[in-house]
């Protein structure tokens, strides 16, 4: 059960990856924490990690890929009286390929986590924040949200739909107390390249530094704390994602074609794999 002397934070996409890792740094600065993903077991490991940190967590497994998921899971809050200081948008669904012959009920499950869900739960849990005059919210977007993905279309997509809103609401609430700021990591080592089935594109095994999980938490938190606008993780990406925005259109197609298409093994070869 949650502290009532602690301030309380939610967090999605908990059970693994840049979720989990801002669990552990919103519990090392106090907060008590809520924590929601699809599987319960590797959520109630990280409850139990945090208990060092003198923080509590209760674990709500919920399936954002189902359409009404976060009003339930809003409902579930609501009914033990929880107020929520922040919430961490974290949950995220990826994928790669051609748009037509990418699976459409995968498709429609990311839209729903990356955009649907991520838009709801904000939207139902913003305006207690802003009755109590204080708040904090953090958007999980990508560096994919700064030009046009090929091979990724929808996902990059989803993204820029993530900045776009991100920052539309951080102008809109910028005198309420209510801070709000997107976090845009580049290429990091969360298992997302071997769910998605691209570990071998030079996005991700090629010579740019593939960040951690944890190194991207820290630089979002820390982010979230100062009440930045946009947050883009590690400077490299920060460059990465600046030029795609003053580059030629059809320059940036064409590097984002070749950062995610699938390259035959050469002899001698190394590059970043993420672990399994």
């Amino acid at each position: 059960m949650a502290s009532l002397d602690r301030p309380l934070a939610v967090v999605t996409g908990a059970s693994s990856g840049i979720g989990a890792d801002l669990a552990r740094e919103l519990a090392k600065d106090g907060y008590d924490l809520v924590l929601v993903a699809r599987r319960a077991a590797p959520m109630q490991a990280l409850a139990d990690e945090i208990k060092v940190n003198g923080a509590s967590a209760i674990v709500l497994a919920c399936d954002l890929s189902k359409a009404g998921a976060a009003q339930t899971l809003v409902g579930e809050i609501e009914a033990q009286g929880l107020a929520i200081d922040v919430l961490v948008n974290a949950a995220g669904l990826g994928g790669s390929g051609r748009f037509d012959q990418s699976d459409p009920v995968r498709l429609a499950e990311m839209l729903q986590v990356n955009v649907v869900a991520l838009t709801e739960l904000t939207r139902l849990l913003l305006p207690g924040m802003v009755r109590r005059g204080r708040g904090k919210i953090l958007l999980v977007a990508s560096t994919a949200a700064f030009q046009p993905g090929p091979q990724m279309a929808v996902y990059s997509a989803s993204k820029a739909y993530v900045l776009s809103f991100g920052e539309a609401i951080t102008y809109e609430f910028r005198d309420t107390g209510v801070h709000v700021t997107t976090l845009c990591p580049g290429p990091t080592a969360t298992g997302f390249a071997r769910i998605a089935g691209i570990e071998d594109v030079p996005l991700f095994n090629g010579p740019a530094h593939v960040m951690t999980a944890a190194e991207v938490a820290h630089l979002g938190y820390q982010g979230l704390k100062a009440n930045r606008s946009v947050v883009v993780a590690g400077r490299l990406n920060a460059l990465m994602a600046m030029s795609g925005r003053v580059a030629p259109h059809s320059l940036s197609l064409a590097i984002g074609n070749y950062l995610m298409s699938h390259q035959p093994p050469s002899s001698g070869s190394t590059g970043h794999t993420p672990p399994s």
